[in-house]
Protein backbone atom coordinates (compact mmCIF):
# COMPACT_ATOMS: atom_id res chain seq x y z
CA UNK A 1 0.00 0.00 0.00
CA UNK A 2 1.33 3.63 -1.22
CA UNK A 3 2.10 6.01 2.32
CA UNK A 4 1.13 9.70 1.66
CA UNK A 5 1.71 12.85 4.05
CA UNK A 6 -0.37 15.77 3.78
CA UNK A 7 -0.08 18.83 5.61
CA UNK A 8 -3.15 20.40 6.83
CA UNK A 9 -6.12 17.79 6.36
CA UNK A 10 -8.78 19.48 9.08
CA UNK A 11 -11.07 21.46 6.13
CA UNK A 12 -10.34 22.54 2.72
CA UNK A 13 -7.86 20.92 -0.05
CA UNK A 14 -5.98 19.09 2.69
CA UNK A 15 -9.12 17.15 3.57
CA UNK A 16 -10.11 16.70 0.23
CA UNK A 17 -6.97 14.98 -0.68
CA UNK A 18 -6.93 12.97 2.26
CA UNK A 19 -10.83 11.66 1.13
CA UNK A 20 -9.13 11.05 -2.24
CA UNK A 21 -6.20 9.45 -1.83
CA UNK A 22 -7.92 7.03 0.62
CA UNK A 23 -10.68 6.13 -1.99
CA UNK A 24 -7.58 5.37 -4.34
CA UNK A 25 -6.39 2.71 -1.76
CA UNK A 26 -3.42 5.38 -0.47
CA UNK A 27 -2.87 5.18 3.57
CA UNK A 28 -2.58 8.88 4.40
CA UNK A 29 -0.91 10.73 7.50
CA UNK A 30 -2.64 13.87 7.95
CA UNK A 31 -1.20 16.75 9.88
CA UNK A 32 -3.56 18.48 12.39
CA UNK A 33 -2.77 21.05 14.80
CA UNK A 34 -5.94 20.04 17.44
CA UNK A 35 -6.44 16.75 19.01
CA UNK A 36 -10.05 17.06 18.68
CA UNK A 37 -9.32 17.68 14.68
CA UNK A 38 -7.70 14.62 14.69
CA UNK A 39 -10.30 11.98 16.64
CA UNK A 40 -12.87 13.81 14.15
CA UNK A 41 -10.64 12.38 11.08
CA UNK A 42 -10.27 9.23 12.25
CA UNK A 43 -13.81 8.51 12.63
CA UNK A 44 -14.46 10.18 9.06
CA UNK A 45 -11.58 8.70 7.21
CA UNK A 46 -11.38 5.05 8.29
CA UNK A 47 -8.49 2.59 9.66
CA UNK A 48 -6.09 3.91 6.67
CA UNK A 49 -6.00 7.41 8.01
CA UNK A 50 -2.98 8.08 10.63
CA UNK A 51 -3.50 11.70 11.83
CA UNK A 52 -0.05 13.64 13.00
CA UNK A 53 -0.21 16.03 16.00
CA UNK A 54 1.33 19.08 14.97
CA UNK A 55 1.81 22.63 13.75
CA UNK A 56 4.02 23.62 10.64
CA UNK A 57 5.74 25.99 12.52
CA UNK A 58 7.07 23.74 15.13
CA UNK A 59 9.89 22.10 13.73
CA UNK A 60 10.75 19.44 16.83
CA UNK A 61 7.19 18.24 16.38
CA UNK A 62 7.47 17.90 12.81
CA UNK A 63 10.65 15.65 13.53
CA UNK A 64 8.87 13.51 15.65
CA UNK A 65 5.96 12.96 13.22
CA UNK A 66 8.79 11.92 10.39
CA UNK A 67 9.79 9.21 13.13
CA UNK A 68 6.48 7.90 13.75
CA UNK A 69 5.74 7.58 9.99
CA UNK A 70 9.30 6.23 9.34
CA UNK A 71 8.10 3.85 12.43
CA UNK A 72 4.94 2.98 10.67
CA UNK A 73 7.03 2.42 6.76
CA UNK A 74 9.02 -0.70 8.21
CA UNK A 75 11.53 0.12 5.69
CA UNK A 76 9.46 1.20 2.94
CA UNK A 77 9.66 4.69 1.37
CA UNK A 78 6.87 7.17 1.24
CA UNK A 79 5.25 7.84 -1.72
CA UNK A 80 4.55 11.16 -1.59
CA UNK A 81 4.74 14.61 0.63
CA UNK A 82 1.67 17.12 -0.09
CA UNK A 83 2.91 20.36 1.87
CA UNK A 84 -0.99 22.10 1.52
CA UNK A 85 -1.21 23.56 5.01
CA UNK A 86 -1.12 27.84 4.95
CA UNK A 87 -3.16 30.69 6.32
CA UNK A 88 -3.49 34.26 4.33
CA UNK A 89 -2.46 37.46 6.05
CA UNK A 90 -4.54 40.42 4.33
CA UNK A 91 -3.67 44.07 5.05
CA UNK A 92 -1.81 47.29 3.79
CA UNK A 93 1.91 46.45 3.15
CA UNK A 94 2.97 50.12 4.64
CA UNK A 95 0.83 49.26 7.60
CA UNK A 96 0.74 45.38 8.68
CA UNK A 97 2.58 44.42 12.16
CA UNK A 98 6.28 43.07 10.96
CA UNK A 99 4.98 40.21 12.97
CA UNK A 100 2.43 39.54 10.49
CA UNK A 101 4.27 39.32 7.85
CA UNK A 102 6.69 36.65 10.07
CA UNK A 103 3.46 34.52 10.74
CA UNK A 104 2.59 34.32 7.02
CA UNK A 105 6.05 33.33 6.26
CA UNK A 106 6.50 31.05 9.39
CA UNK A 107 3.70 28.80 8.36
CA UNK A 108 3.39 28.97 4.22
CA UNK A 109 7.01 28.99 3.79
CA UNK A 110 9.02 27.49 6.59
CA UNK A 111 6.38 25.40 7.18
CA UNK A 112 6.76 23.72 3.65
CA UNK A 113 11.09 23.77 4.39
CA UNK A 114 11.12 22.09 7.70
CA UNK A 115 8.45 19.58 6.50
CA UNK A 116 10.44 18.53 3.21
CA UNK A 117 13.49 18.38 5.34
CA UNK A 118 11.95 16.03 7.59
CA UNK A 119 9.97 13.33 5.36
CA UNK A 120 12.46 13.95 2.70
CA UNK A 121 14.18 11.18 3.69
CA UNK A 122 11.70 8.49 4.01
CA UNK A 123 10.56 9.96 0.49
CA UNK A 124 13.85 8.38 -0.57
CA UNK A 125 16.56 10.19 0.24
CA UNK A 126 17.43 7.49 2.83
CA UNK A 127 19.01 4.68 0.46
CA UNK A 128 18.27 2.14 3.13
CA UNK A 129 15.17 2.48 2.28
CA UNK A 130 13.05 -0.12 0.13
CA UNK A 131 10.69 1.12 -2.61
CA UNK A 132 10.38 3.48 -5.60
CA UNK A 133 11.16 7.50 -4.59
CA UNK A 134 8.36 9.61 -3.66
CA UNK A 135 7.29 13.19 -4.88
CA UNK A 136 6.92 16.15 -3.08
CA UNK A 137 3.68 18.62 -4.24
CA UNK A 138 4.01 22.08 -3.16
CA UNK A 139 0.38 23.86 -2.77
CA UNK A 140 1.02 27.59 -4.73
CA UNK A 141 -1.43 29.73 -5.77
CA UNK A 142 -1.97 31.77 -8.75
CA UNK A 143 -0.80 34.43 -6.60
CA UNK A 144 2.48 32.63 -7.03
CA UNK A 145 3.14 34.14 -10.24
CA UNK A 146 0.85 37.67 -9.70
CA UNK A 147 0.58 39.56 -6.80
CA UNK A 148 -2.60 41.23 -5.67
CA UNK A 149 -2.67 44.51 -3.60
CA UNK A 150 -3.47 44.25 0.12
CA UNK A 151 -2.16 40.27 0.15
CA UNK A 152 1.16 40.81 -0.21
CA UNK A 153 2.39 38.36 2.50
CA UNK A 154 0.32 35.75 1.15
CA UNK A 155 1.49 36.61 -2.60
CA UNK A 156 5.23 36.82 -1.45
CA UNK A 157 5.17 33.83 0.34
CA UNK A 158 3.68 31.77 -2.35
CA UNK A 159 6.30 33.27 -4.79
CA UNK A 160 9.05 31.90 -2.38
CA UNK A 161 7.10 28.75 -2.61
CA UNK A 162 7.80 28.84 -6.77
CA UNK A 163 10.97 29.86 -6.33
CA UNK A 164 11.62 27.00 -3.85
CA UNK A 165 9.94 24.30 -5.69
CA UNK A 166 12.04 25.22 -8.84
CA UNK A 167 15.27 25.22 -7.05
CA UNK A 168 14.25 21.95 -4.78
CA UNK A 169 13.40 20.27 -8.10
CA UNK A 170 16.46 20.51 -9.48
CA UNK A 171 18.41 19.82 -5.99
CA UNK A 172 16.28 16.32 -5.87
CA UNK A 173 17.17 14.71 -9.13
CA UNK A 174 20.22 13.28 -6.94
CA UNK A 175 17.63 11.50 -5.28
CA UNK A 176 15.34 10.78 -7.96
CA UNK A 177 12.71 12.67 -5.90
CA UNK A 178 10.52 14.77 -8.06
CA UNK A 179 8.25 18.11 -6.90
CA UNK A 180 5.72 19.42 -8.55
CA UNK A 181 3.59 22.94 -8.21
CA UNK A 182 -0.12 22.64 -8.27
CA UNK A 183 -1.55 26.75 -8.27
CA UNK A 184 -5.32 26.81 -7.53
CA UNK A 185 -6.80 30.08 -8.72
CA UNK A 186 -9.97 30.74 -6.05
CA UNK A 187 -10.99 28.27 -3.97
CA UNK A 188 -14.11 27.50 -1.93
CA UNK A 189 -11.99 26.92 1.40
CA UNK A 190 -11.99 28.19 4.92
CA UNK A 191 -8.98 30.11 4.07
CA UNK A 192 -10.66 32.52 2.41
CA UNK A 193 -13.66 32.87 4.98
CA UNK A 194 -11.59 34.28 7.22
CA UNK A 195 -10.07 36.74 4.59
CA UNK A 196 -13.60 37.35 4.35
CA UNK A 197 -14.13 38.28 8.02
CA UNK A 198 -11.14 40.77 8.33
CA UNK A 199 -11.96 43.29 11.06
CA UNK A 200 -10.83 46.50 8.98
CA UNK A 201 -12.32 48.54 11.63
CA UNK A 202 -7.98 48.69 12.75
CA UNK A 203 -7.93 50.93 9.54
CA UNK A 204 -10.52 53.55 10.02
CA UNK A 205 -7.70 56.24 9.81
CA UNK A 206 -6.01 54.30 6.99
CA UNK A 207 -5.90 56.05 3.66
CA UNK A 208 -6.69 52.07 2.63
CA UNK A 209 -9.85 51.74 4.79
CA UNK A 210 -12.39 52.13 1.77
CA UNK A 211 -10.11 50.18 -0.41
CA UNK A 212 -9.91 47.09 2.39
CA UNK A 213 -13.58 47.53 2.44
CA UNK A 214 -13.85 47.07 -0.93
CA UNK A 215 -11.25 43.89 -1.20
CA UNK A 216 -13.12 42.31 1.52
CA UNK A 217 -16.51 42.28 -0.85
CA UNK A 218 -14.36 40.87 -3.80
CA UNK A 219 -12.86 37.70 -1.74
CA UNK A 220 -16.51 37.27 -0.44
CA UNK A 221 -17.21 37.30 -4.70
CA UNK A 222 -14.22 35.25 -5.57
CA UNK A 223 -14.82 32.47 -3.00
CA UNK A 224 -18.39 32.08 -4.00
CA UNK A 225 -17.36 31.53 -8.12
CA UNK A 226 -14.34 29.22 -6.79
CA UNK A 227 -13.18 26.07 -7.42
CA UNK A 228 -14.53 23.11 -5.42
CA UNK A 229 -11.20 21.78 -3.00
CA UNK A 230 -11.94 18.37 -4.72
CA UNK A 231 -11.47 20.11 -8.06
CA UNK A 232 -7.64 20.52 -6.26
CA UNK A 233 -7.55 17.39 -4.79
CA UNK A 234 -8.04 15.21 -8.28
CA UNK A 235 -5.10 17.47 -9.99
CA UNK A 236 -3.14 17.13 -6.59
CA UNK A 237 -3.71 13.29 -7.29
CA UNK A 238 -2.51 13.28 -10.60
CA UNK A 239 0.91 15.14 -9.66
CA UNK A 240 1.67 12.66 -7.44
CA UNK A 241 0.77 9.17 -9.59
CA UNK A 242 0.53 10.33 -13.05
CA UNK A 243 3.67 8.76 -15.51
CA UNK A 244 5.04 12.33 -16.82
CA UNK A 245 3.62 14.89 -14.48
CA UNK A 246 3.71 18.69 -15.33
CA UNK A 247 6.69 20.52 -12.99
CA UNK A 248 3.27 23.23 -12.73
CA UNK A 249 -0.17 22.13 -12.69
CA UNK A 250 -2.71 25.68 -12.43
CA UNK A 251 -6.08 25.38 -12.16
CA UNK A 252 -8.65 28.35 -12.13
CA UNK A 253 -12.33 29.06 -11.95
CA UNK A 254 -12.11 31.52 -15.06
CA UNK A 255 -9.28 29.70 -16.93
CA UNK A 256 -9.53 32.42 -20.38
CA UNK A 257 -10.19 35.33 -18.17
CA UNK A 258 -7.22 34.78 -15.93
CA UNK A 259 -5.13 34.15 -19.78
CA UNK A 260 -6.13 37.50 -20.51
CA UNK A 261 -5.64 39.20 -17.81
CA UNK A 262 -1.69 37.73 -17.30
CA UNK A 263 -1.14 38.34 -21.19
CA UNK A 264 -1.84 42.13 -20.86
CA UNK A 265 0.93 44.51 -20.26
CA UNK A 266 1.48 44.80 -16.34
CA UNK A 267 0.76 48.51 -16.40
CA UNK A 268 -2.37 47.91 -17.85
CA UNK A 269 -3.23 45.08 -15.33
CA UNK A 270 -2.20 47.19 -12.86
CA UNK A 271 -4.59 49.77 -13.85
CA UNK A 272 -7.77 47.76 -14.20
CA UNK A 273 -7.45 45.83 -10.65
CA UNK A 274 -6.51 49.71 -9.02
CA UNK A 275 -9.96 50.95 -10.27
CA UNK A 276 -12.09 48.19 -9.34
CA UNK A 277 -10.75 48.30 -5.81
CA UNK A 278 -10.90 51.83 -5.98
CA UNK A 279 -7.27 52.45 -5.68
CA UNK A 280 -7.12 55.24 -8.11
CA UNK A 281 -10.53 56.39 -9.84
CA UNK A 282 -12.38 54.77 -12.29
CA UNK A 283 -12.30 57.21 -14.83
Amino acid sequence: MRSVVITGVSTGIGWASAKLLLDRGFRVFGSVRKAADAERLRSEFGANFTPLLFDVTDEAAIRVAAGAVRTALNGETLAGLVNNAGIAVAGPALELAIDEFRRQFDVNVMGPIMATQAFAPLLGADPSLRGPKGRIVMVSSVAGKSGNPLSSPYSASKHAIEGLSESLRRELMLFGIDVVIVAPGAVKTPIWDKAEELDVSRYGNSPYYPVLKNIRAFVAQLAQGGLPAERIAEVIATALTGDKPKTRYQITPDPMRHLIITMLPKRVGDRIIAKRLGLIPAK
